[in-house]
C-alpha cells in the first residue's frame, strides 16, 4: 500500500490541516505506466479517530493498511482535533469540522485522488468520538454513503439532557453543555444536525438512510448504556441496522481492530486478488 500524508489550508478551519490516505499498491503485472494512467474510482473509506487523535491513529494502532490491501480500497484518514466533528464557528477564528469533510475534504479527495464520488463506493466509520462524527455524517448527508459503521459510539436521546445533567462536572456532562452552548441553547441544538436521534426517526422509513453497523464491546457500559435503548428504539422504528457486540472487550484497541475488520465486510467490499510473490 501507498501511505500518503497531505498538508493544506483549509477555509472552514483557518488553519494548516493534515491527513493520512492509503492507496492500493500497483498489481505486479501491470506496468507503472499503465496503472498510473487509468483513473481507477477506487472505492473510499472515510475513517475517524476518537478523542484525544488525530489522522495517524488508525494506521499506527490497527492493521487497517492490512485490510484495506485486501479489499483494494482507499482510506482517507481526517484530523478531527477533539470537535466531534462539528461546527464550532466561534472558536478562535472558527473551527467548523463538520462542513470541512462534507465540504471541503471530500471534493478535494474525489477531484484529487483516483477514487470515485459515487454513492455505493463510499463508507464512512469511526470509533468512539469518531463514531458520532461518522452517524452524524452518514445521516445528514445519506446521498453521500452507502455504508456507515459506528464503533464503540451510539445516538442518544437528547431528551435525557437535562440542566442538571448539563450542570454536572464529569467529562461527558461538560462536553455535552459546550455542545448546546456552541449551537446556541437547547432548543437549537435539538434542531441541529447533533441531533442524530431526531432525524433517524424522521428519516428511517424513508429508505434514504445508508446501511448502518454499530458496534461495542460487550464490557464497554460507557457505550452499551446508550446502545442498548437505540437498539431497542431502532427495531420499532424498523431500521435497517446491524449490531456487532464483541465479547470481553471495552473501549480499547483490540476491540477496534477487530471492529474496523468487521466494518470493511459489512461495507460488502470483495476480497481482491493478490500477486504471487
Amino acid at each position: 500500500m501507498a501511505l500518503l500524508t497531505m498538508n493544506a489550508e483549509s477555509r472552514f478551519l483557518r488553519t494548516n490541516q493534515a491527513f493520512s490516505m492509503i492507496l492500493p499498491d500497483m498489481p505486479r503485472a501491470l506496468e507503472p505506466a499503465e496503472f498510473y494512467r487509468e483513473r481507477q474510482d477506487l472505492p473510499v473509506v472515510w475513517l475517524l479517530h476518537g478523542t484525544y487523535g488525530d489522522h495517524t491513529d488508525w494506521v499506527r494502532k490497527t492493521n487497517v493498511e492490512r485490510y484495506a490491501a485486501r479489499k483494494g480500497v482507499a482510506v482517507v484518514m481526517p484530523s478531527g482535533l477533539n470537535s466531534n466533528y462539528s461546527n464550532w464557528s466561534r472558536c478562535m477564528l472558527g473551527y467548523d469540522m463538520y462542513d470541512y469533510v462534507l465540504r471541503e475534504l471530500m471534493p478535494m479527495v474525489q477531484e484529487w485522488f483516483p477514487v470515485s464520488a459515487r454513492r455505493e463506493d463510499n463508507f464512512i466509520a469511526g470509533l468512539s468520538m469518531g463514531g458520532r462524527g461518522a452517524i452524524k455524517l452518514a445521516v445528514n448527508a445519506p446521498e453521500r454513503f452507502g455504508a456507515a459503521a459506528i464503533l464503540s459510539a451510539s445516538p442518544r436521546d437528547f431528551a435525557t439532557l437535562t440542566p442538571e445533567y448539563l450542570a454536572g462536572d464529569d467529562p461527558v456532562s461538560a462536553r455535552f453543555a459546550g455542545m448546546v452552548e456552541n449551537a446556541g441553547g437547547m432548543s437549537a441544538f435539538l434542531a441541529s444536525e447533533e441531533n442524530v436521534w431526531r432525524i433517524i426517526d424522521e428519516r428511517a422509513a424513508s429508505g434514504t438512510l445508508p446501511r448502518l453497523l454499530f458496534a461495542s464491546g460487550a464490557d464497554d457500559d460507557y457505550v452499551m448504556n446508550d446502545l442498548r435503548p437505540f437498539r431497542e428504539h431502532a427495531a420499532t422504528l424498523g431500521l435497517d441496522a446491524t449490531f456487532f457486540i464483541g465479547e470481553g472487550y471495552t473501549h480499547e484497541w483490540d476491540f477496534w481492530d477487530l471492529a474496523v475488520r468487521e466494518a470493511f465486510e459489512f461495507f460488502g467490499l470483495p476480497d481482491v486478488e493478490f500477486d504471487a510473490v
